[in-house]
């Protein structure tokens, strides 16, 4: 999930404990959180990163 973000042009803007917080280079207004577990991200979750992103399910798997 961070490779393809980073791909998308997000920068990791600073980290607490397991979570990283992004934001895009161009447009600062795009931020999401992300954390770093082992094992599957929720449903739920993925679609909350995907959207605060602004990326669909689509661009996001052309990123992996």
């Amino acid at each position: 999930m961070l490779a393809a973000l980073e791909r998308a042009g997000f920068v990791v803007i600073r980290s607490k404990g397991s979570h990283r917080f992004l934001q895009h280079r161009d447009d600062p207004a795009r931020r999401t959180v992300i954390a770093i577990h082992s094992g599957d991200l929720p449903e739920g979750t993925f679609r909350d990163i995907l959207k605060q992103a602004g990326l669909s399910r689509e661009a996001f798997l052309k990123l992996l």
